[in-house]
């Protein structure tokens, strides 16, 4: 469990529509990542999730921070994993895995790396008691990636449009004057870039009850020609219309199939879902394409009576790269803090 004095749990993000630009606000981008904070407050390193679960078995080559963080610290970031440039979410799930020689193997072939954005204890000095523009301006001194703020909107209106090819997931806004408040969202907001598609509906998912429809499952064609599954939108308070569609396509008795591996949290629960001919196409609001899939639960908008399926494909989900794009390197080459000091006295490894 983190240390009495150190503040906790970290602070969340209300998700918002738009970029706040009224009373002062610092922008970063969201690092699609892992949430961490970075702690050596009782002479052992430990890594935190937001939810109190421990991080370095996993990611063991993280050790080496404890190296630059002197007793009595903790810092807040993002632990991710980047490729030419490019954050990989999906690999970053990939090193969640119980076997430790996997986890050794892993961290060699695809390690992760952490990047600060915020300062919470340094040497015992309690910096979450201070105002955000005096917490930035250590964040910046800090001998660790750290993640690039603005108090530009247009900045960070850029952002948000241009920073899905790197594989960012929106916009942090960070209102000034306002200390660290531990597990609130009071002072942060998350704008992320909503975009619209047209999927194939291949099947509908099950309520865990098996009882009624939970959601549509979508599909694109491939670059080869082949439908593939790429995930699933709700269909809130548009139930009926939706039913009356699905139903003569679902038959009497519907084929029901697993869907997917049971969740890891939730080792009981086997989510099942049917198959239906690849007839209808529906319109969706989406928030993240990434690799062959959306990332998040889509949400349906309207069926596409004018549109063939075969038309629906990855080509218009893809990012669209254009000359000068940022990556990674490039933000954080934008905020680089100071060389690292002279290694410390190494903190014992949590776990």
């Amino acid at each position: 469990m983190p240390a009495s004095e150190l503040p906790f749990p970290p602070m969340e993000a209300e998700l918002v529509n738009e970029l706040p630009e009224s009373n002062g606000w610092q922008y970063e981008p969201k690092w699609d990542g892992f949430r961490g904070v970075l702690e050596n407050v009782d002479g052992t390193l430990h890594l935190w999730s937001r939810n109190e679960r421990p991080l370095l078995r996993y990611f063991p080559e993280l050790e080496e921070l404890g190296e630059r963080l002197p007793p009595r610290s903790a810092i807040d970031g993002e632990i991710v994993i980047e490729t030419d440039g490019v954050l990989e979410f999906d690999k970053l799930q990939m090193r969640l895995h119980p076997a430790e020689s996997r986890v050794a193997r892993l961290s060699a072939e695809i390690p992760a790396s952490f990047v600060a954005f915020d300062v919470l204890l340094w040497e015992g000095e309690p910096i979450h008691e201070l105002p955000l523009e005096e917490r930035r301006e250590r964040v910046e001194k800090l001998p660790y990636a750290i993640s690039p703020a603005t108090r530009d909107v247009e900045t960070a209106r850029e952002w948000l449009e241009r920073l899905e090819v790197a594989g960012f997931d929106g916009v942090v806004a960070k209102r000034l004057g306002s200390r660290y408040l531990p597990g609130s969202r009071e002072a942060v907001v998350k704008v992320k870039r909503e975009q619209t598609a047209d999927c194939v509906v291949m099947g509908v998912t099950w309520s865990e009850k098996g009882t009624g429809v939970a959601s549509l499952m979508l599909g694109l064609f491939d670059d080869g020609g082949e439908l593939r599954h790429v995930g699933s939108a709700s269909i809130g308070k548009r139930r009926d219309e939706v039913i009356a569609r699905v139903e003569p396509l679902l038959g009497s008795n519907p084929e029901r199939r697993p869907r997917g591996e049971p969740s890891r949290w939730r080792p009981k629960v086997q989510l099942e879902w049917s198959p239906i001919p690849p007839e209808l196409v529906a319109e969706v609001r989406y928030d993240k394409w990434q690799g062959a899939r959306i990332r998040h639960v889509a949400k349906f908008l309207r069926f596409r009576s004018d549109k063939e399926p075969k038309a629906c494909n990855f080509e218009q989900l893809r990012p669209k790269p254009r000359k000068g794009d940022p990556t990674v390197g490039d933000l954080l080459a934008s905020a680089q803090g100071p060389a690292p000091t002279k290694p410390r006295r190494k903190p014992r490894r949590g776990t």
